[in-house]
């Protein structure tokens, strides 16, 4: 193991949450051209040319489509993102997202008592299932909070490799079969060219028609016109979306209007607490990479669910 400080610069601007795990963790914080890692914090309209020297850069972000499509991502160094480290947080407001929709919270608030259509509305997240679709970190924490609701899982990742506390885990591959066992969808996936329009005209019909969408995700995994449609028809229950495409949603845009969508503003992981969140896994992180060991969360530009 090194004893050498790792030099960092922590960009665009030096966080002090970051600044201290790094300083915690045998990094020294340094300017960009000294760096041998670089912890970008800023967007990818601003990302810097990367000298020869870097040779590990840390995305804030889970999602690394847009960096994938700037053509940022390279094969020269290692590049890490926030895969998992925001779990609790997403998984804590999915699970609010659910709820509120399942036992209509988001119609009672604009009602004085009024009980009728919301009272035949209402139903109960105990004794369901409940597919989690990209079920990485955000899905290890869930998967408790629902187990605790007395609903049962299904997970879907890329490997279709056990989840601990999913009843059933399946490969990515055999997605379309989750369709007609479960009851209620989360989102929890990257967006990649596989995972677009996961939720569709053929996947919502499939779906019985109490069920509810939640995605925490991103907005390309679904259709949009196809889940206004099915919502429109009753085909399913409801939409709890955190995430949309495009953000935010046209004026105009129907989704505003239906009673059976609840929309909030891309806050499943608030900004307000983004860096004191991302910085103990940066610490573990550094640590790693002065010892040599497998980081994690490593991305590449093909990565997936």
């Amino acid at each position: 193991m090194s004893t050498t400080p790792l030099p960092v610069a922590v960009e665009p601007t030096r966080d002090e949450h970051l600044v201290a795990a790094v300083e915690g963790a045998g990094g020294r914080v340094v300017g960009p051209a000294e760096a041998r890692v670089l912890v970008w914090i800023g967007t990818v309209d601003d990302f810097p040319e990367l000298g020869d020297q870097v040779e590990w850069v840390a995305l804030k972000t889970a999602g690394i489509e847009e960096y994938v499509a700037a053509g940022v991502i390279d094969d020269r160094r290692v590049w890490t993102n926030a895969s998992g480290f925001y779990a609790e947080n997403v998984a804590e407001h999915a699970l609010a997202l659910l709820l509120a929709g399942l036992r209509q919270l988001n119609t009672s608030v604009l009602r004085h008592w009024d009980k009728q259509p919301i009272d035949t509305a209402v139903r109960s997240l105990h004794g369901s299932t409940v597919a989690i679709i990209g079920a990485g970190g955000i899905a290890t924490s869930l998967i408790p909070r629902l187990s605790a609701c007395g609903a049962r899982v299904i997970a879907v990742n890329r490997s279709g490799r056990p989840v601990d506390g999913a009843a059933v885990t399946l490969p990515s591959e055999r997605t379309d079969e989750v369709w007609g066992q479960t009851d209620h969808v989360v989102l929890a996936a990257p967006a990649t060219a596989q995972t677009r329009h996961l939720i569709n005209a053929q996947s919502l019909e499939a779906l019985p028609s109490h069920a509810w969408i939640v995605n925490v995700a991103r907005g390309p995994l679904v259709d949009q016109t196809a889940l206004v449609a099915a919502l429109r028809d009753g085909q399913i229950a409801g939409a709890a979306l955190d995430v949309t495409d495009p953000e935010p949603p046209a004026d105009d845009d129907p989704l505003w209007s239906l009673p059976n969508v609840i929309i909030t503003p891309h806050v499943a992981n608030p900004s307000s607490g983004l860096t004191r969140t991302m910085a103990p896994w940066m610490a573990e992180n550094i640590r790693r990479y002065l010892a040599g060991e497998e980081l994690l969360a490593v991305v590449t530009a093909g990565s997936a669910y």
